[in-house]
């Protein structure tokens, strides 16, 4: 057994995820993969079904297929931010679709989506998308000593390299507003800051800039939940690297 490796979650507390498509093996495919991932699954066969559950149920994400029969993505999307009562409301969306044209991808930001995903789409894009919204694993240590000292062999080291660290975070704090508006800059910056995570054991932060990383990458789209996602993610590490 991995002793690094964070407990099952308890099942009632796992995400949940509304996963509406028309197509019954697209449905499949997504339903494995987030299973997979440690998410409860619920599924919907078209626009109506969508907007009917992500009404009565509150969902912690949404993924909406662009093109459905009883309306799509962008109409479930309206309809449900119109309804204040509606218990997903407020859930953050993602738009699916086997394709997605810059105006389309346009529309579809306009319109609220946090990102898009691409049919057919690889488990770790989705992991990646989903954790940049929602976040990593919560149970996954902001720092982990160990994980520390195996990468420096020292304390002293691994004491200065995590200062390092701390200054380089509230330098990316305040370039962060800038990087939202360069996705190839932002790419390049956080690979650099997942290799000085992984010296000083700063795993969550890492994580969710791998995550955050891939998402942009694979959608060339940062919404601002994602990147206030990130941004809550870096304050949490910078008190906890605080002497």
């Amino acid at each position: 057994m991995n002793p690094n490796r964070p407990p099952p979650l308890d099942r009632r507390h796992l995400r949940t995820v509304l996963v509406a498509d028309d197509d019954a093996s697209t449905r499949q495919f997504l339903a494995g993969a987030l299973v997979s991932l440690g998410y409860e699954v619920a599924l919907a066969v078209d626009g109506k079904d969508a907007l009917r559950q992500a009404c009565s149920t509150r969902f912690d994400v949404l993924l909406l297929d662009c093109r459905m029969p009883h309306g799509g993505a962008m109409d479930i999307l309206r309809d449900l931010r119109d309804g204040i009562d509606s218990a997903s409301a407020g859930a953050p969306a993602f738009a699916t679709s086997a394709e997605i044209p810059g105006t389309l991808r346009d529309d579809l930001a306009d319109a609220g989506f946090v990102g898009v995903i691409e049919k057919p789409c690889k488990i770790a894009a989705l992991k990646h998308a989903l954790e940049a919204v929602l976040g990593v694993d919560p149970r996954v240590d902001v720092l982990d000593d160990q994980e520390g000292m195996a990468a420096t062999g020292d304390p002293t080291i691994m004491r200065t390299l995590r200062e390092l660290l701390r200054r380089e975070l509230l330098d990316l704090r305040s370039e962060l507003h800038t990087l939202a508006h360069d996705p190839a800059g932002l790419v390049d910056r956080l690979h650099r800051l997942r290799s000085a995570c992984g010296f000083c054991g700063a795993v969550r932060l890492g994580a969710q800039a791998k995550a955050l990383q891939g998402h942009v990458v694979d959608s060339r789209y940062m919404a601002p939940a994602v990147m206030e996602r990130f941004r809550r993610e870096l304050e949490v590490t910078i008190v906890a690297l605080a002497p």
